[in-house]
């Protein structure tokens, strides 16, 4: 009730606004657990590929910002459409039959539809999403069409993979830009963060953290990344010429439901027994200029299911943002 009751009050750091904006941002993101410290392979999270439009704040209708307001108050508002795929394999491909006790073969495809509020010191996001879980996501082809490309091998067992169900979750997400002082010209802040969502797709909640140290920390709420995952979002608003940063996060997740392991509760297939509590733990930078935006995250994830095998299972996240 604590959790909930944090995201759906008014920001009550400040409620200032930022000054309007009246640009168009576009956003290419793409994780891929090949970007590897120790095994850069293929396996569990394999790829994440998302393509982001976010409207400058002068172009949210008035029926939105009706509803902006009556949940967070004042602000500054964008609306945000995303498309995103993402990719799912055991940890041995070569199988035909994949081991039972191995994450199954998945593919997710979704239609994310955003309402964004800032506040100079917040930002709360509404997110509904819409797409299908299994083979019409286009998960195999994609993967083995690049396999192809760089001369590899198909992975073996997609036939066993999760079946086409509708995937539906809404989002709601908040996070806090609490500066802490500069020393010699730069800057540091905290990013506290609170996320819940709930659908056919995942249901969770998420508390996070991140710690930044550079310049110009005002233009952003953090760098993006591809759902769930503690997340800045694509909007940013440049306050200098150059602007960077350097940053550290870490967040909890307690997952009640993951179709991506657990299957359909309505049919049988592939499925795995989930744990309930994962962590993650990333770092990475930030660079703006010139009116784009680079982020890098590398990122290592507790195990998301029972025997699960290796370590922390690790991939990177990279995207490039332009205004217009």
């Amino acid at each position: 009730m604590a959790v909930s009751a944090a995201l759906l009050l008014p920001a009550a750091v400040s409620q200032a606004q930022p000054a309007p904006d009246t640009a168009t941002i576009w956003t290419l993101q793409d994780e891929n657990s090949s970007i590897g410290a120790t095994d850069p392979t293929d396996r569990f999270y394999v790829n994440g590929l998302r393509l982001g439009w976010t409207s400058p704040t002068t172009g949210v209708p008035d029926f939105l910002q009706t509803v902006g307001r009556a949940l967070w108050g004042d602000g500054q508002r964008r609306i945000g459409f995303n498309l995103s795929q993402q990719i799912y394999t055991p940890a041995d491909t070569s199988l035909v039959i994949p081991n039972p006790h191995d994450r199954p073969y998945a593919g997710l495809l979704l239609g994310n539809l955003s309402l964004l509020s800032d506040t100079a010191d917040s930002r709360s996001v509404l997110t509904v999403s819409l797409g299908v879980v299994g083979p019409a996501s286009g998960a195999e082809q994609l993967q083995n069409g690049f396999h192809d490309l760089i001369g590899q091998s198909h992975p073996a067992g997609w036939n066993s993979q999760i079946q086409n169900a509708p995937a539906f979750e809404v989002l709601h997400e908040r996070t806090w830009r609490l500066p802490l002082g500069t020393a010699g010209g730069f800057e540091t802040d905290v990013l506290p963060s609170l996320t819940a969502g709930i659908g056919t797709v995942r249901t969770y909640l998420q508390a996070g953290v991140s710690l930044r140290f550079g310049q110009g920390l005002q233009s952003d709420f953090g760098v993006p990344r591809v759902r769930p995952g503690l997340s800045g979002g694509d909007a940013f608003t440049p306050t200098s010429p150059f602007a960077w940063y350097v940053f550290a996060a870490v967040d909890g997740q307690a997952v009640a439901y993951d179709i991506l392991l657990e299957n359909s509760p309505f049919r049988g297939g592939p499925h795995v027994s989930t744990v309930w509590d994962v962590a993650e733990f990333q770092g990475g930078f930030a660079i703006m200029t010139h009116g784009m935006r680079l982020t890098f995250s590398y990122v290592a994830q507790t195990h998301e299911f029972n025997g699960q095998i290796g370590g922390l299972h690790q991939f990177g996240s990279a995207a490039i943002s332009v205004r217009f």
